[in-house]
């Protein structure tokens, strides 16, 4: 039912990275190349089987591929129907694989596998309901429910980032919507709002650091606020209220037993979790009566992706039950 090896590729928009990975989730070998340019899916498909080859030299023993990739994947066809960063549209990479290296594949949404590394090997060991939230550039995640990786009747379910918490705020998410936790509580938020208050403070620290209030970015912003200043305390008040709202909407639904919190934010959190937590108390729903989850930081790192879609690779028969 399992491979005791599958092969972990990650596909963002400037890289992918791949590795042959063991049942416990330890990364054997690790390779990565620039995500392709071109426009079309043959030069992605290329780089991946070039990945894949040079993989398999290295572990002869490797069952099974798994992908984790950015976009809305069909699931169980594994087909990528669109991505944010790629230029490749309705892309059955999943059979694409398995066709071309006699290996059963799967592919799932990168915030998904991440999300199933976390519960399985991270902070989530021993917990069934699980909420992973990832606050950096964007808004993603990944629902874990009674012990399964929650997709959605179509695979594109869990679109954490695009919970609409202000839709009358008029402010425009990526995605085309308004008011979307990502517009309002990602790292991209936090610069957008930073260059606005800038703005009308010329001669503030933020302009200050950044040569001008056009230039301030999020890490401007954690700048400021290790220097105690009040307008970059301020933004991280905000980005918390509207985290902690997102948060606490997520428990209101799903009642998870623990959250756990990853991406590139996560080192402002003596300035952003104060102001999540307190706005997640405010919105939680009956929290004085009931056990509310632990909201912890995530313990995997930057390849929690890759090794996600590795064993979900392995579990592959496991998985599409689920």
């Amino acid at each position: 039912m399992t491979t005791t090896y599958a092969i972990g590729l990650d596909i963002g928009g400037t890289k992918i990275a791949g590795g042959v990975v063991d049942a416990e989730g330890n990364i054997l070998h690790r390779l990565q190349v620039p995500s392709p340019t071109d426009e079309g899916a043959d030069t992605t498909l290329d780089a991946l089987l070039t990945l894949i080859a040079e993989l398999r030299a290295l572990q002869p023993a490797v069952g099974s591929i798994g992908v984790g990739a950015a976009g809305m994947i069909s699931w169980p066809s594994g087909r990528i129907l669109t991505a944010p960063n790629n230029a490749y549209r309705d892309l059955p990479l999943q059979d694409l694989l398995s066709e071309r290296t006699g290996l059963p594949a799967v592919v799932e949404n990168d915030a998904n596998a991440a999300a199933w590394a976390e519960a399985k090997l991270g902070e989530g060991i021993g917990y069934r309901n699980v909420v992973v939230v990832t606050v950096g550039t964007g808004v993603g995640g990944g629902l874990i429910l009674d012990g399964a990786l929650f997709r959605g009747q179509n695979g594109i379910g869990a679109e954490i980032g695009h919970l609409a918490i202000n839709p009358g705020g008029g402010v425009q998410c990526g995605c085309g919507s308004v008011g979307c936790l990502e517009a309002h509580a990602s790292g991209t938020a936090l610069g957008r709002r930073a260059r606005e208050v800038a703005a009308t403070e010329p001669a503030g620290l933020l302009s200050t650091l950044a040569g001008g209030a056009d230039r301030v970015t999020g890490e401007t912003v954690f700048t400021a606020a290790q220097q105690g200043d009040p307008t970059a305390l301020g933004l991280f008040e905000e980005l918390g209220y509207w985290l902690g709202a997102g948060l606490a909407s997520l428990v209101n639904v799903f009642d998870p037993q623990i959250i756990i919190v990853s991406g590139g934010l996560l080192n402002t959190s003596d300035y952003l979790y104060p102001p999540t937590r307190a706005s997640f108390n405010r919105h939680v729903f009956a929290g004085p009566h009931r056990t509310l989850p632990t909201i912890v930081s995530a313990r995997l790192g930057t390849e929690a992706g890759l090794v996600g879609a590795a064993l979900l690779a392995m579990e592959r028969p496991l998985a599409l039950v689920a």
